[in-house]
This record gives C-alpha cells, sequence and structure tokens, in this order.
C-alpha cells in the first residue's frame, strides 16, 4: 500500500506538467523499467524470459527490455487514468511543447520553430497484437500496398508496353510498392532502421511522383530535360539521405523538406490539369488525388489517445488513402491509352 501511494504522489507530482512532458519521463516509469530490467533481464530472469517469449516475438526482435518498457507504459497509462489524468505519450526524446506533435508539424510546415523538432516526436500508448506494435497503421500500410499492387497488375494488363508513359509509370507503382512495405515493416516494428527506410521511401515516392509529372508534361517532347531533371532528383535524394543518415537525424529537416517536396508535386500536377483539362477529359481524376492528398494529411493534425488503444489518426490517415490507389491507377490508365492512340512515334522513358 505504501508502495501504492509513494507511485501516485510521484504521478500527482508531474500532473500539472502533463501536457509538456512525457510518459517515459514519469519517474514512475523510469523505476519501473529499472526494476524490470535488473529482475527480468538477467541471469535466470533472462533464461525464464527467453523460454516463455513466443517465437514470433522473438523473430521480431522483440527484446526483454522492450517487453519490460511495454509493461511499464501501461502501468503508468493505468495509474494516470485511474487518478483521472490524460493519457501520457511516451517513447519522445527531447520533446515538451505543449502545443503537441500535430501543432509543431503545422509549425514546421511553415517554417518556423523547427529547433524543437530535432528530437523524435512522442507517442501514444498502443495495445500490441501479437508482435505488431502499431496493428492498425500496420494492416493500413499493407492495405495500400495491396491496393497498389492490384492496380499495377491491372495497369500492365490493361496499357500495352509501347505506351510512351509505360515504363515510367511502372517504376512508380514499384517504389510506392516499396513504400508501403516498409511502411508496414515500421508499425510493425518500430526501430531505428525501419524508421528510416519508412521515412527515406515516402521522400523516394514524392520525388518520384514529380518525375513522372516532368516526363508527362515535358519529357514527351524533351526527353534530354526529363533525363537530366531525373538525375538531379537522384542527386537531391542521395543528399537528403546522406544528411539524415550521416550527419544528423533531424525530424524538423525531414518534415519541412518532404512538405517542401511534395507542395512542387501539387502544384506542377494541378497546373497540368488545368491547363489541360479542356482536351483531356480524364485529368479530372488526377486533379482530384491530389487535393485529395493535401487534405487528408490534415488528419495528421489532429491528436487524440488510440481508440481501444488501436486506432489513432495516423491509422486514419493510412485507411482513407487506400481508395486513392484505384482513382489515380484508373487516370494513369486512361492517360496511358490515350497517349498511346496519340503519339504516332511512341517514346519509352525509363
Amino acid at each position: 500500500m505504501a508502495g501504492r501511494t509513494t507511485l501516485l504522489a510521484l504521478l500527482a507530482g508531474a500532473a500539472a506538467l502533463a501536457d509538456a512532458s512525457q510518459g517515459d519521463r514519469e519517474p514512475v516509469y523510469r523505476d519501473c523499467v529499472l526494476r524490470c530490467d535488473e529482475w527480468n533481464c538477467s541471469g535466470a530472469g533472462l533464461q525464464h524470459f527467453r523460454s516463455h517469449q513466443p517465437i514470433y516475438m522473438s523473430l521480431a526482435g522483440w527484446t526483454c527490455r522492450d517487453d519490460c518498457k511495454y509493461e511499464c507504459m501501461w502501468l503508468t497509462v493505468g495509474l494516470y487514468l485511474q487518478e483521472g489524468y490524460r493519457v501520457p505519450q511516451f517513447h519522445g526524446k527531447a520533446w515538451g511543447d505543449p502545443m503537441g506533435e500535430p501543432g509543431m508539424r503545422l509549425l514546421s510546415a511553415i517554417g518556423t520553430q523547427t529547433h524543437r523538432q530535432k528530437k523524435k516526436p512522442s507517442e501514444w500508448p498502443f495495445s500490441r497484437f501479437l508482435f505488431f506494435q502499431e496493428p492498425a497503421s500496420a494492416v493500413a500500410s499493407f492495405l495500400n500496398g495491396l491496393a497498389n499492387l492490384v492496380m499495377l497488375s491491372r495497369y500492365r494488363t490493361s496499357v500495352p508496353a509501347s505506351s510512351p508513359m509505360y515504363h515510367t509509370c511502372v517504376a512508380f507503382a514499384w517504389v510506392s510498392l516499396n513504400a508501403w512495405f516498409w511502411s508496414t515493416v515500421f508499425h510493425t516494428r518500430d526501430t531505428s532502421l525501419t524508421e528510416k527506410m519508412d521515412y527515406f521511401c515516402a521522400s523516394t515516392v514524392i520525388l518520384h511522383s514529380i518525375y513522372l509529372c516532368c516526363v508527362r508534361t515535358l519529357g514527351l517532347q524533351r526527353p534530354a530535360v526529363a533525363s537530366v531533371f531525373g538525375r538531379f532528383l537522384l542527386l537531391l535524394l542521395a543528399a537528403h539521405v546522406s544528411y539524415l543518415s550521416l550527419v544528423h537525424f533531424d525530424y524538423g529537416y525531414n518534415m519541412v523538406a518532404n512538405v517542401a517536396i511534395g507542395l512542387v508535386n501539387l502544384v506542377w500536377w494541378l497546373g497540368w490539369c488545368l491547363w489541360n483539362q479542356p482536351r483531356l477529359p480524364h485529368v479530372w481524376k488526377c486533379a482530384v488525388v491530389m487535393l485529395l492528398l493535401q487534405g487528408l494529411a490534415f488528419l495528421e493534425l489532429l491528436d487524440f489517445p488510440p481508440i481501444f488503444w488501436v486506432l489513432d489518426a495516423h491509422a486514419i490517415w493510412h485507411i482513407s488513402t487506400i481508395p486513392i490507389h484505384f482513382l489515380f491507377f484508373s487516370f494513369v490508365m486512361d492517360d496511358s491509352l490515350y497517349l498511346l492512340k496519340d503519339t504516332p512515334v511512341p517514346l519509352k522513358m525509363e
């Protein structure tokens, strides 16, 4: 009883700063992890853990200390809720802005206060299912990838390889599929490697979309321009990945960089759609896709504890993008078939 009273007192002392502090900074959480690590993650305790750990958890890389953090996280959440305090966030580093992660996302997007986002943003507590760390986001990412694969198969069946945009569109589909694969892996198991692959592959998709737009708007008439621009984008991606990997993994910089290239992608595609709407009726699909992607991104600004400890704003955003693959590939198929009929001498852009 005395120990319980002490734990609650520690929580109460930090309650006034709950909005500005993270769960993993709480003394109760830190003490719990320390004791669990001492008792369960060495000697006989570690042997007992390994002998009782399911094989799928071991293969997914879940360690004894990871398990301690998970159990102590829920101990802390339970005490917070019992005392009527707001659900704390965990696993952030040097993150204490009272606006929360979504507010800082918006600020970083407009170029202010990005110095506060140099470290990893905090996360809501999620209920683990099997070895899935964030089950809803993992499943939604997998379904996005599946939708992308289905439409890629349909595109390759419906569009002859002689279409001028065929190879560029197929390459874009594979780049997107790779990104959704890493998104699924990252939400299944959040590690430094899977996080970086998720972020880098997402940037690659945006840059390849810009390249796809360049080929469609300029490259069919001026292949040399598209080729030079493609090399420039590759250098840009290499510089971006090298800085984040070798110099400093800056979350604020990564966010601003992706917002910037995302805006270039949006403006270029929308401008082309508006310019060609009178003669290309199918471009409305592309315009709707671009607007939907931008609009749905605002779901990321929502900030609430996961529903049933599974469904948060990020998962809802991933779920909402699943139908977009069907509309975008419908546009790509219509446009590729139009070019096949409209271009006297087919051009291929790799």
